[in-house]
């Protein structure tokens, strides 16, 4: 058993916290964590349950035992293909049960899982194959051309690739591979024969299976994380074996409703995203409960789907519970099995909580997390108070402490504003490769989160605002310098910065503010459809608005928090004729 849950040494305070007496009566203070494998529950859920299903997708169904056989035989497959223990194994995939195969498999091959955003663009693939060491990658077809244009700037030596109808059970699989082949017919459709290039079901070929043991799960990397930087770059959050059983054990716990049937959950938000990764596809084998994969976001088939599959949990962003209650109920999706909806990757507005519990009849708990803590921290209680507009209670063993922003060092009192630090046992070991940035974040093994907060008297944590300049979209985190950088590479532009503005149902969106070259014109749709060609889509900017020049401190540092400000000020004041203009605009755009 695992003595201290706190990381490199760390010991736990003996202080008792105003929070835990707000727990429910079932959860907990302090738990008890096994060193194991990450993959240790897939293990176990194949051994208790090995005809329990673990995945739903469309017409087809995995069981715990069939999941068990396909990941090891992916692990032997890959380690006959030259694949290295600690390697790095780059995931490019979208919500499908591949997905949930390649990385319990990769894991079983004593391999690090790094999920890459299927959305990217060149200089963020790049970024991130190239900093990770990814010499294997798999994907799926969609994504094939952008990789192959971009050979020979990564330095992968082998490519698997699957398809949409790899995931489907007869007849849809045939059904969906003539479909595929109607829309290429004419074009040049690239073979498995190009060096280096393999078919996903090579994977899982062979009679060979393979489970290589984690020998020390609190120090062995078991997923590199990319998250959006200050800089511009994002950066790698190494998160160990036992940083992600832990937070998965603390989850369990404080929603312990969850244990009590088995329970289906609806894996909608990315499990390219640590949020998606530890709700949707982690808790799920921890549960031992099944996930429905949901490869695309479609408002409209939200509500057919929650119905189709009985979905009992869902883990969700703002935006989407927002565009749910916008949906035209019927009598046809009563929801009658839907009991839980968990929010996190940004705050929701405390009247949209108002409706959704009321509308739908379901138990809504809202939460914090980030990357660096794999990721959640905080949550409102299961069956007890919730408060508006709190983040809720930190998880068992998590110490959440409010700081001066100015040293770091000066613990706040209740009510106080300052920055939200963090122990506990799913705290980051590092950055990949960055030290530098690693000791500013982690200090004698506390998170500084770089989030504004403040701590009522009985341990519910808000959030204020950001230290950091961190967009949140749609529940993704942007940096906006690496926007920045992008449109300070188009020719006509002299100056450019990017803030997030406040959205009803988004979180935020992104505004640029350009200082065009003396003598130049340039126009919004300019800017939009060169950022489009070299950004994820959730990166564009949605309003754009040129300037003379732009706000500067007397050492000609951009002031992106004037900006801000001038944005809240703008957003307080309806009457402004600019901020109508620029928000009717920005609504017709196309959702990120």
């Amino acid at each position: 058993m695992h003595e201290s849950p706190f990381p490199r040494g760390q010991q736990p305070s003996e202080r008792v916290f105003p929070w835990v007496a707000h727990y429910d009566a079932e959860v907990p203070a302090r738990l008890t964590y096994r060193k194991v494998a990450l993959y240790a529950w897939l293990d176990e859920a194949a051994r208790a349950e090995p005809g329990g299903v673990a995945c739903r997708f469309v017409n087809r169904s995995i069981t715990y035992g069939r999941l068990l056989k396909d990941a090891e035989t992916i692990a032997a497959r890959l380690r006959a293909a030259g694949m290295r223990p600690g390697e790095r194994v780059g995931v490019m995939l979208p919500n499908i049960p591949q997905t949930v195969q390649v990385f319990w498999g990769i894991l079983k091959a004593g391999g690090v899982v790094s999920m890459i955003n299927p959305l990217y663009m060149e200089k963020e693939l790049v970024h991130q194959v190239n900093d990770a060491g990814i010499r294997r990658l798999i994907s799926i077809d969609l994504c094939r051309p952008k990789l192959e244009a971009l050979r020979d700037k990564l330095d992968i030596e082998q490519y698997y690739y699957t398809t949409v109808a790899e995931g489907l059970s007869f007849p849809l699989n045939l059904l969906h591979r003539l479909k595929t082949w109607r829309e290429n017919r004419g074009k040049e459709v690239p073979s498995f024969r190009n060096e280096g290039v393999l078919p996903f079901s090579s994977l899982l070929e062979g009679s060979e299976r393979l489970s290589v043991p984690v020998e020390d799960p609190e120090n062995t990397p078991a997923v590199l994380q990319y998250t959006g930087g200050t800089t511009g770059l994002s950066k790698g959050v190494v998160l160990t074996h036992f940083n992600l059983t832990a937070n998965v054990e603390q989850t369990a716990a404080y929603l312990f409703e969850l244990q009590q049937s088995r329970q289906t959950l609806l894996g909608l938000l990315p499990f390219f995203h640590v949020y998606g990764l530890t709700t949707c596809l982690l808790l799920p084998t921890r549960l031992k409960a099944a996930v429905v994969p949901v490869p695309r976001y479609v408002p409209a088939e939200l509500l057919p789907t929650l119905e189709k599959y009985k979905i009992t949990a869902f883990p969700g962003a703002p935006s989407v519970y927002i565009s749910l209650l916008q949906q035209k109920r019927s009598k046809k999706y009563p929801l009658k099995h839907l009991k839980f909806c968990i929010s996190g990757s940004a705050p929701m507005p405390v009247e949209y909580i108002r409706q959704f519990e009321s509308e739908f009849n379901v138990n809504f708990i809202e939460g914090y997390g980030l990357s660096e803590a794999s990721p959640i921290t905080h949550l409102n209680p299961c069956r007890g108070e919730k408060r508006p507009g709190s983040i809720g209670l930190p998880f068992p063993d998590t110490e959440a402490v409010i700081v001066d922003m100015e040293v770091g060092q000066v613990e706040l009192p209740p009510g106080k504003v300052g920055e939200l630090v963090i122990s506990g046992p799913q705290v980051m070991r590092e950055y990949w490769n960055r030290p530098d940035e690693t000791a500013g974040t982690l200090r004698n093994g506390k998170l500084y989160t770089g989030d504004i907060a403040y701590m009522d008297k009985d341990g519910y944590f808000y959030i204020v605002d950001r230290k950091k300049d961190m967009i949140i979209v749609g529940g993704y985190n942007v940096a906006p310098r690496e926007i920045d950088e992008v449109l300070h590479e188009h020719p006509k532009v002299k100056e450019a910065v990017t803030v997030g503005v406040p959205h009803p149902t988004r979180g935020e969106i992104i505004k640029a503010y350009i200082v065009p070259v003396d003598g130049q014109t340039l126009e919004r749709s300019e800017i939009v459809a060169w950022c489009r060609a070299r950004l994820a889509n959730y990166k564009v900017p949605r309003q754009v608005e040129f300037r003379a020049e732009l706000p500067k401190t007397l050492v000609g540092k951009i002031l992106r928090r004037a900006l801000r400000d001038e944005e809240k000020e703008r957003s307080e004041n309806p009457a402004s004729e600019q901020a109508e203009g620029e928000l009717s605009e920005m609504e017709r755009e196309r959702r990120p």
